[in-house]
């Protein structure tokens, strides 16, 4: 079985991300210029806070869709599902992955910061070609996040027919190890934002 793998990142997110971290630059910059170098040192904490702060929640965040399982990177932890733990896939506010938890007998979400779901009008101005062919891949129902030109809906139709397709062919049959699923977390990011936390509050406070 042939399969391309696909990775998804929300262009607006990165433009976003860009737009924030040029501000920054500038308002740092301005200060240098302006030789207001006691001020730098104190609040440039808080606007370099904002600037890692959206390019850790708007530039890095993707769905990796591969052969043998889906990755899925937000803000904080970078979790990593095989195609056997995945249950189902759902739209209703960000593409969410329910997957298999030997701990959880109902299973455990996994939503994705990279794939928010539009608002409810979408499905009202949405093309009536993409509809049908969403609510075919839903089986008749139909959510605003499941329309293909939303970035959850590209993502949930990809992993839906790929999810499918190994079913049919009997590649669950062997069901899911235990441990499977696993969660890295970017503590680079986690103490970076901390320390920049902490940093700005004590420029305000001292």
């Amino acid at each position: 079985m042939r399969f391309t793998p696909t990775t998804f990142r929300p262009l607006f997110g990165r433009v976003l991300a860009v737009i924030v971290g040029v501000v920054v630059v500038l308002g740092l910059a301005g200060l240098v210029i302006a030789g207001q170098y006691e001020a730098l040192a104190r609040f440039a904490w808080a606007p370099l806070f904002i600037g890692v702060g959206a390019f850790a929640a708007f530039w890095f965040p993707s769905i990796a869709v591969a052969e043998h399982e889906v990755t899925v990177r937000n803000v904080f932890s970078t979790v990593h599902v095989p195609w056997p733990a995945i249950q189902r896939v759902d739209t209703k506010w960000a593409l969410t992955l329910y997957v298999s938890d030997e701990h959880r007998p109902g299973g455990k979400k996994v939503a994705a910061w990279a794939s928010p779901a539009p608002n409810r009008y979408a499905a009202q101005v949405g093309p009536s070609k993409d509809a049908k062919l969403a609510a075919k891949d839903q089986g008749g129902a139909i959510r605003p996040g499941d329309l293909l030109e939303t970035p959850s809906g590209a993502v949930a139709f990809v992993i839906r027919s790929h999810w499918d397709d190994l079913r049919e062919s009997g590649a669950f049959d062997a069901g899911v190890e235990p441990g499977s699923v696993r969660r890295d977390w970017h503590w680079p990011t986690i103490i970076v934002m901390g320390a920049l936390a902490v940093a700005t509050v004590l420029g305000i406070v001292l």
